[in-house]
């Protein structure tokens, strides 16, 4: 892409919504992640990848690392983290009239009902062999005409120990069809959602944007950087993790492992302004088609975000700025709890309704990211010296200057960036 062209404003080229599509679709349930890793992102990685860069993989996971300068300890380290693992429903139990009791994790129990469901069940006479079975939906009451009045006139929500899967079973011996089946505790359900183009110019929804699209944005970048003829300065670890939903367990092993200097967690964030009933939050106005979202407070570091917000702005790339608190609640948390010191932030783009089967993004706002990180691993390849950079040039409020009142007159935004100006 050239850069003249600024892809961030105009619509995706299908080709590239096409892999976004195919590495959303990979079922990568937490724990069973390598349908995305090494199904769809190890080949693709090998596509572009120059020689002499190596990638690494993990016995107790299926995250990868794409490693631009292997071996190199001396260089610069910068980890930039996608999560390949979704959310997951699994089977419970087996009741006697076949129905398959489910535990939904990190679904709300409403959002479930009546939609179409994949189980990945494991052959139990062939372990390691996987079967998929399709056509179920996920139930909690059956018709309205069952449920108590408190549920039906909305005063009265759903628990998650009603939730179950419907195999449409009859006839005799339910319990035993479902078991014939060889289906067990522990199996892994998924939604059935593929991704699809959206109403609204350059929208798309369907289930598990979270975080396939992190995993995205980072294959991306890597692809952007092999492109440009790679770094020289800084070892670039492009690093597709998992277990984010279940604690970020697997980006603090990688952190561990790598110890990088620097360290970029991907993730989604919310669309708050579309987010209904949260007004009296007063919650920072994220919005989707706005630009990429940057992480401020928590463990964010001032000074990778500075680089960051500078490339941003060099190059005409909308960002907006997102208050974290005391946890980013991404992989960008993975340095701090690995015990590493690592200058660290995190990097999204707002969606709705997350952890649904119709969450929905905007193709923009995952170009803004794109190049926005491309532009910062290149701004931290042109430092004199990274390491020193970093250690020496910490924020000392103790220094600040004076701040008067500036008067009432809104800024003149004459000299910013076309795509950057309010609406005439």
């Amino acid at each position: 892409m050239s850069e003249t062209q600024k892809p961030w404003t105009t619509p995706m080229p299908e080709s590239q919504f096409e892999l976004m599509r195919r590495i959303l679709d990979a079922p990568s349930p937490v724990g069973l992640e390598a349908a995305m890793t090494y199904g769809i992102l190890k080949p693709h990685f090998d596509t572009f990848a120059p020689d002499g860069w190596h990638m690494h993989q993990f016995k107790g996971h299926a995250g990868v690392v794409l490693d631009t300068h292997p071996g190199r300890d001396d260089m610069f380290k910068v980890m930039i983290i996608g999560h390949a693992d979704k959310i997951r429903m699994q089977v419970r139990s087996i009741g006697d009239d076949g129905k398959i009791w489910i535990n939904t994790d990190s679904f709300l129990p409403t959002v479930l009902i009546g939609h179409e469901v994949k189980l990945f069940s494991e052959d139990p006479q062939h372990p390691g062999q996987y079967r998929v079975l399709e056509g179920g939906t996920v139930e909690a009451l059956g018709a309205i005409h069952f449920a108590d009045p408190a549920v039906r006139d909305g005063s009265k929500g759903l628990k998650k120990e009603q939730i179950y899967l419907d195999l449409q079973i009859h006839g005799e011996n339910k319990k035993q069809q479902v078991e014939n089946l060889g289906v067990r505790p522990g199996d892994a359900i998924l939604l059935d959602r593929p991704i699809r183009h959206g109403f609204s110019p350059d929208t798309f929804y369907g289930a598990y944007l979270d975080n396939g699209l992190g995993c995205f944005v980072t294959t991306e970048v890597a692809r952007l950087i092999a492109e440009a003829g790679g770094t020289t300065q800084v070892r670039v670890l492009f690093t597709i993790a998992s277990y984010e939903e279940i604690g970020r367990f697997g980006s603090r092993v990688m952190a561990g492992v790598f110890k990088p200097d620097a360290l970029i967690g991907v993730d989604v964030n919310h669309d708050y302004v579309a987010a209904p009933g949260i007004g009296d939050r007063r919650m920072q106005p994220l919005e989707m088609g706005k630009g990429f979202t940057m992480a401020v407070g928590a463990i964010a570091s001032e000074q990778l975000n500075r680089i960051i917000e500078s490339a941003a702005k060099e190059h005409g790339i909308p960002m907006q700025r997102d208050i974290v608190g005391v946890d980013t609640g991404t992989d960008g948390m993975a340095g701090v709890l690995a015990a590493v010191d690592c200058a660290a932030t995190s990097i999204g783009f707002p969606i709705r309704n997350m952890h649904t089967i119709s969450e929905t993004g905007n193709t923009q706002d995952l170009l803004a990211a794109i190049h926005a990180l491309t532009h910062t691993l290149q701004a931290l390849d042109a430092l004199p010296d990274p390491h020193r950079e970093f250690l020496d040039n910490h924020p000392r409020l103790d220094q600040a200057g004076p701040l008067s009142h500036q008067g009432s007159a809104k800024p003149d935004d004459s000299n910013r960036p076309d795509d950057a100006k309010e609406p005439k």
